[in-house]
């Protein structure tokens, strides 16, 4: 998924200069943006606050819209590097194309990983016909350098692993929980899980005290560590938790998103991750040349997404949180 904005700022990410050493609880105000002609998306990071949860950097929850009566998702050809993009779906359907010839409809409970690598397009839609409601999330991972310049790659998995337990059925995009592990190729420590509570749900779910948390309500509300958690807010934790005591009094979808803290610096703008000012300059002049760097997304029938221009400040660094 792209970040639409036509007047993106450009943001310096990642350090752990500004990581807590123990366990907090700070609600992340998330705001309202538009995506596409009519997709309406909470994007809860970066943010006030926050800019970077383990290796997560770009956080997006839309839904439940009822797109019945539209053309749903509609995402033009656009570019990515230097970062993965996880797509999780709890209803609908997205229509996915890239540059390597991947053409894919994605549903609730599969993951779709993308890994731009060195550089990758792509386009996302709802398909025609497509089904009433659409709700999900898309997140992007930052990938360190040893991983940035890897060949771009699409993956597709439709089972992933899980357990359930008291109420709790938990899934595993990406890295392992309490035994289960994900297929998605993963360039550094870190965990994605969604966890579906059922009403009367009263859990303790394991965590890694050496990484970062974050907890994000898809659907109904919850409470974390007695601390209430209502729909489309995230909840940053910090580190030091073996456990995490989460309660539900309705049916309610939760996304945890964890890893070890990012300790590479690295340049975010649009849809591009890089290490400078300079490098997101070659990237965003590239793609709007059609340089081979990119590819094409055969099958889109439609104008790719030009790049915005570029501040007109130069970059400075802001670290982790603002």
């Amino acid at each position: 998924m792209s970040n639409l904005d036509r007047r993106p700022p450009a943001r310096e990410l990642g350090g752990r200069d500004a990581t807590p050493a123990g366990p907090v609880l700070d609600l992340l105000p998330g705001k309202e943006v538009l995506l596409g002609e009519s997709t309406r998306v909470r994007r809860l990071l970066p943010t006030l606050g926050r800019r970077m949860v383990g290796a997560w950097a770009f956080v997006d929850s839309y839904g439940p819209d009822d797109v019945s009566g539209g053309a749903g998702m509609q995402v033009a050809p656009h570019p990515h590097t230097g970062l993965q993009t996880v797509s999780w779906l709890l209803a609908g359907e997205v229509h996915h194309r890239d540059s390597l010839g991947s053409d894919v409809r994605i549903r609730p409970g599969e993951l779709a990983l993308m890994t731009a690598g060195h550089g990758i397009a792509h386009s996302e839609q709802s398909p025609v016909p497509h089904p009433r409601f659409l709700h999900g999330a898309q997140l992007w991972v930052a990938l360190p350098d040893a991983a940035r310049e890897t060949a771009p790659d699409f993956a597709h998995h439709t089972a992933l692993p899980g357990f359930s337990s008291d109420g709790l059925t938990a899934t595993v995009l990406m890295g392992s929980l309490a035994g289960a592990t994900s297929p998605g190729t993963a360039h550094s420590p870190l965990v994605g899980v969604d966890l579906d509570l059922a009403a009367g749900a009263d859990v303790e779910v394991p965590l890694e005290p050496d990484f970062e948390y974050a907890l994000l309500t898809s659907s109904g509300s919850a409470s974390v560590e007695e601390a209430p958690l209502e729909r489309g807010t995230m909840a940053y934790l910090g580190t030091g938790r073996h456990t995490l005591r989460v309660r539900a009094a309705e049916p309610s979808r939760l996304l945890l998103l964890g890893g070890e803290p990012f300790e590479e610096r690295i340049v975010m703008w649009w849809n591009f991750v890089g290490r400078s000012g300079e490098e997101i300059a070659e990237y965003a002049e590239r793609w709007n040349a059609e340089d081979e760097r990119f590819g094409a997304v055969l099958g889109y029938d439609g104008d790719r997404l030009p790049a915005p221009p570029l501040p007109p400040v130069p970059l400075r660094a802001r670290g982790r949180v603002r």
